[in-house]
């Protein structure tokens, strides 16, 4: 369901191009390492995977299920909440594991975290953290990296500045 509303939505504020190996596939029980630049991220990497039949599992951050309606989707569509800087941090990794077990893609933006600077300006990845090693040692499922950009043109800066992209990105 989200990557549907995502394939719909990311089109009216800009134009997505995929770029693949024709002859790779994301086999179920993958992993996707998704580099992570802006707040819009997610909805645009949601809408690549589903325009190539994939609907993840998403390893996002665990206050997004406090905003209303939309914890209880990521709920019903199997995302796991990530505890950042707390004891249950780790708890995310099981989450993903049963995911995996049970076939599905899943979807974790290995910095993770947004990057700090507030430039519209892409910038290389920052380092990504251990999780996802410990995951595909664990599981045996393999890694399929995903980079996206150009998605700080539209989410990045002051508010003012997001808000004015966000407005203007259909022009």
């Amino acid at each position: 369901m989200l990557g549907r509303a995502a394939s719909a939505l990311v089109p009216l504020f800009g134009r997505l191009t995929i770029s693949r190996d024709p002859a790779a596939a994301l086999a179920p029980g993958s992993i996707v390492a998704a580099n992570h630049t802006s707040l819009s991220d997610p909805a645009i990497v949601l809408a690549a995977l589903y325009r190539l039949g994939v609907e993840p599992v998403a390893l996002a951050t665990a206050g997004l299920w406090r905003v209303p309606l939309l914890g209880r989707v990521l709920t019903r569509e199997g995302y796991v909440p990530v505890h950042r800087r707390d004891a249950r941090a780790a708890r995310a990794l099981d989450g993903a594991a049963a995911a995996l077990a049970e076939g599905r893609v899943v979807l974790i933006y290995g910095e993770g975290g947004l990057p700090s600077h507030r430039r519209a300006a892409e910038e290389p990845p920052r380092p990504f953290r251990g999780g996802i090693a410990r995951l595909a040692r664990t599981t045996g499922a393999p890694v399929i990296p995903l980079g996206q950009s150009g998605a700080r043109r539209l989410t990045s800066g002051s508010t003012a500045k997001q808000l004015a992209g966000l407005a203007t990105a259909p022009l």
